[in-house]
C-alpha cells in the first residue's frame, strides 16, 4: 500500500509492480530480475527488439504464463496468490489479432459480452456504445474477415474494452499497420488514459514510445537497460550540438577562429558546436554571432533522439523506427 511521504503527499498508487522477475525457457534468460513500479492513469512502454522478451513480460503479469521468480501486483492483485483478481482487473490485445474472422464485427463484440456474463441487454449497449466509439458502426454487420488491418485492431481494443478494465496490456498494438492507422491507434490509447486506464504498451516503434509514453524501459538481454521518460532517457546520452553553415567564406574563417573548440568541415563551410540545445545556449551563439558580426546562413539544433538512446544501451541492435532525428532550424 502507499504511504505517506515527509510532506503529507501520497505517491500515486502502482497500477502495476514487480520486483526481481525472472523467466528462463530451458538455458536462456528471457527475464533476468526485471522491477516495475507503473502509477494508476498512466502509458509505460516496454521498448525493445524482436526477442527481447517484451511478450514474456505480459505473459507473465497477465497470469498467461508464470514467472520462475520474483514477485508482481496487478491492479493491488498478487499474481501468485489472486490470478483471478488480476484477470478481473486487465484486458490484453496481443500482437495478433483475437478478432474471428468468420463472423462480424457486432457478433465478436457480443460474444466478449457473454464471456464477461453481461446481461443479453447489456451487452448490446455496451457493444453499441463501444462500436461508434471505434467508429466501427457502419461496418458491424459486416463479416470481420473483411476488414482492413486498421479496423481489425479497434475491433481488438473495442473487444478487450467490453470488461471495462482498469489496466490494459498492449502488446506491439501497431505492428503491421499503415501510418494512418497507426496514428488512429495512438489516438485511442490518448483517450483511453485520459478515461483514467493504465496503458502497458510493448513497441519496436521508438517514436510510438516518445508520443505516448509517461514513461520508457528498454529491455536488453533480460534486464531493463534503463528506465525513465524520454526526456530523461535522452539527457542520458552525449552528442546534442549546434550546426552553423555559412555561404560567405569569409564569415566562415572568421567564425572558425572565434570558435576554437568548434568541428571544422571547411568543404561544406560548417562549424559543429557541443550543445544540449537549451534556450540559454542558443542565445549565448545567436548573441556572439551579433556581436562578432558574423551571419550564419543556418543554425541547426541536433538533440539525442530515442534512436541514439536506444543504440547507445544495446550497443546498436536494430530496431525500426520511422521519425527522422529531432531537428529544429532557425533562419
Amino acid at each position: 500500500m502507499p504511504t505517506s511521504s515527509a510532506d503529507g503527499v501520497h505517491p500515486s498508487p502502482a497500477a502495476i509492480s514487480a520486483a526481481g522477475l525472472r523467466k528462463s525457457y530451458g538455458d536462456k534468460t528471457v527475464l533476468d530480475g526485471i522491477d516495475l513500479r507503473i502509477p494508476a492513469g498512466s502509458v509505460f512502454a516496454l521498448l525493445g527488439p524482436n526477442g527481447a522478451g517484451k511478450t514474456t513480460a505480459v505473459k507473465i503479469l497477465s497470469t498467461l504464463i508464470g514467472a520462475d521468480g520474483g514477485q508482481a501486483q496487478v491492479a493491488g492483485h498478487d499474481l501468485a496468490t489472486d490470478p483471478q483478481g488480476v484477470r478481473a482487473a486487465i484486458g490484453v490485445t496481443g500482437q495478433f489479432s483475437a478478432v474471428d474472422g468468420l463472423i462480424t464485427g457486432e457478433e465478436n463484440m457480443f460474444l466478449m459480452a457473454d464471456l464477461h456474463h453481461l446481461s443479453r441487454q447489456e451487452g448490446r449497449r455496451v457493444t453499441a456504445e463501444l462500436l461508434e466509439r471505434f467508429d466501427l458502426t457502419e461496418a458491424a454487420k459486416k463479416p470481420a474477415s473483411t476488414y482492413s488491418g486498421g479496423m481489425k485492431r479497434r475491433l481488438d481494443i473495442a473487444m478487450t474494452l467490453v470488461g471495462s478494465p482498469r489496466i490494459i496490456f498492449l502488446d506491439e498494438p501497431t505492428t503491421g499497420l499503415d501510418p494512418r492507422s497507426r496514428h488512429n491507434m495512438w489516438q485511442i490509447i490518448r483517450e483511453l488514459v485520459s478515461d483514467g486506464v493504465t496503458v502497458f504498451l510493448t513497441t519496436q516503434y521508438l517514436e510510438e514510445a516518445d508520443e505516448l509514453a509517461d514513461r520508457i524501459a528498454v529491455l536488453h538481454e533480460g534486464k531493463l537497460a534503463a528506465e525513465g521518460s524520454a526526456e530523461e532517457l535522452k539527457r542520458l546520452i552525449p552528442g546534442g550540438h549546434v550546426r552553423l553553415r555559412f555561404t560567405d567564406p569569409a564569415a566562415y574563417r572568421s567564425a572558425a577562429v572565434e570558435l576554437g573548440e568548434a568541428s571544422r568541415d571547411d568543404e561544406s563551410l560548417t562549424l559543429q558546436l557541443p550543445s544540449d540545445g537549451s534556450q540559454r545556449e542558443l542565445r549565448s551563439i545567436l548573441d556572439w554571432l551579433d556581436a562578432a558580426g558574423v551571419e550564419a546562413d543556418e543554425l541547426t539544433v541536433h538533440t539525442p533522439d530515442l534512436d541514439d538512446v536506444f543504440f547507445a544501451i544495446t550497443g546498436g541492435t536494430s530496431v525500426p523506427s520511422q521519425a527522422d532525428q529531432s531537428k529544429e532550424t532557425v533562419r
